[in-house]
């Protein structure tokens, strides 16, 4: 070996051997790290302790949990055995009673709300219609349809028969109107279900027993004339009805209808007249409102159109009518407002509830129309009958002329809250089940008497 790489080899053995030793032998501790040793064995010995503490708490919790599960259960089992129900019947009674207090609440609420929003909308529509009614002044009274003709003397009727019943056979087959020829004195009667026909029958017998010539040529003569000037005041009737609710012109076929309606009457109501009258109460309400007055007013007017022609058309007057408007070129609003003033089809703008509201302001208004003592009984029991049909109902009175309806409930079976949601559910099926004018206001009366004697 090289003299000068063995020194170099002996030389770094050795540097290794003097490394080695000086680690692996112990170094006396110094100052230092024996502090540093007892600060951490202090610190090993207190979290043993928090340990041991935080486990004895768990514990004596765990204990605790045991004792009260154990008191509440006696508790629940004595409790039981006292109100002789079980735990599953005591909840269920809980859940019941909490359910009947939030319904009692919900209806409270419902009602207050209810309330607030019927005041504002009160407010509201009794300031419009008063303004429209106020703005609007027609006559109380209106003439009925005359299908009768007054004769001078008993011997005209056996001129108007004619011999073997000539005169009346070619007067019937002229009009398409029924003679009736019976013990009134002084008086015969026409009858027709076309209000015009019929009102050119009484034309056409009045200038015959005027003129005293009654055969059957006069007869055909005379109906000609009467013809020729109802039609002609038919189309004046229509016109004029235009002109009195502003609506501008109007196609010949509803000018024609329109002056049909002057021999029509609902109730004793004439039509034509009822027509003009919503027409001015659509117009003065959609002022009020910020709507187009002419589109009101033009819906009102010819709201009831079909009228004049639901006895040559199947259907109701309010589709038949629609029909015709719309077969006439009206617009889309008014034809909607006409099918849609008694709730047949949907409404699909304000105008529609502009023109059922004042068909019903017209309608119910004091004299404007007349009914059958019959169909007054008739609607009053309805009334009554549909109030008794609900549960808990022990009597029910019709008063106020059929516009009220006061209703007598069990007080043991009806709360307060119910008795709230029986009187919507009532006026809910008056609604649907009846057909009356104006409204009908329910009302129902709960009272808790308690009686008791001294002795």
């Amino acid at each position: 070996m090289d003299p000068l790489l063995a020194t170099a080899v002996g030389a770094t053995a050795g540097a290794v051997v003097a490394w080695v030793v000086s680690r692996s032998w112990p170094r006396p501790p110094s100052a230092a790290d024996e502090a540093r040793r007892r600060e951490v064995e202090a610190r090993a010995a207190a979290a043993e302790r928090a340990v041991e503490e935080a486990r004895a708490a768990t514990e004596a919790a765990a204990a605790a949990r045991r004792d009260a599960e154990v008191l509440a259960a006696d508790a629940k089992a004595r409790l039981a055995a006292a109100a002789g129900l079980s735990p599953a019947e005591a909840r269920a009674r809980a859940l019941e009673e909490l359910d009947r207090e939030l319904a009692q609440e919900r209806a409270r609420r419902v009602e207050a709300v209810a309330r607030q929003a019927r005041e504002e909308a009160d407010a509201r529509a009794r300031a419009v219609v008063c303004t429209a009614l106020q703005r609007v002044a027609v006559a109380h009274a209106t003439e009925r349809t005359v299908t009768s003709v007054p004769l001078p003397d008993e011997a005209m009727k056996g001129r108007v028969i004619g011999r073997e019943g000539r005169n009346a056979k070619a007067f019937e087959a002229a009009t398409g109107c029924d003679l009736l020829v019976d013990e009134t004195p002084g008086v015969v009667t026409i009858s027709a279900f076309d209000p015009v026909r019929r009102e050119v029958a009484r034309r056409a017998l009045a200038a015959l027993v005027a003129d005293g010539r009654i055969q059957p040529a006069q007869i055909e003569e005379a109906v000609a004339t009467a013809r020729r000037a109802v039609e002609g005041e038919v189309t004046e009737a229509g016109r004029r009805a235009l002109l009195d609710a502003d609506v501008g012109d109007a196609h010949p076929r509803v000018v024609e209808l329109l002056g049909r309606l002057q021999w029509r009457t609902s109730y004793g109501q004439n039509v034509l007249r009822h027509a003009v009258e919503v027409a001015h109460l659509c117009g003065a309400m959609a002022g009020e409102l910020g709507l187009d007055a002419r589109t009101a007013r033009r819906a009102g007017l010819l709201h009831d159109l079909g009228k004049a022609v639901e006895h040559d058309v199947e259907g109701g007057h309010a589709a038949v009518g629609a029909d015709v408007a719309r077969r006439c070129g009206e617009a889309p609003l008014v034809v909607n407002a006409i099918a849609s003033h008694h709730e047949d089809v949907p409404q699909e703008s304000a105008y529609a509830v502009l023109a059922q509201v004042g068909d019903a302001i017209s309608a119910a208004r004091p004299g404007a129309r007349s009914d059958t003592v019959e169909k007054y009984v008739r609607r009053l029991a309805d009334l009554e009958r549909v109030a008794a049909s609900f549960a808990g109902v022990e009597d029910a009175y019709a008063i106020q002329a059929g516009r009220e309806l006061r209703v007598l409930v069990d007080g043991k079976a009806v709360s307060d809250a119910a008795a709230l949601a029986l009187a919507r559910e009532i006026a809910a099926a008056v609604e649907r089940e009846l057909a009356y004018p104006g409204e009908v206001r329910v009302t129902v009366l709960r009272e808790t008497r308690a009686v008791s004697y001294a002795r």
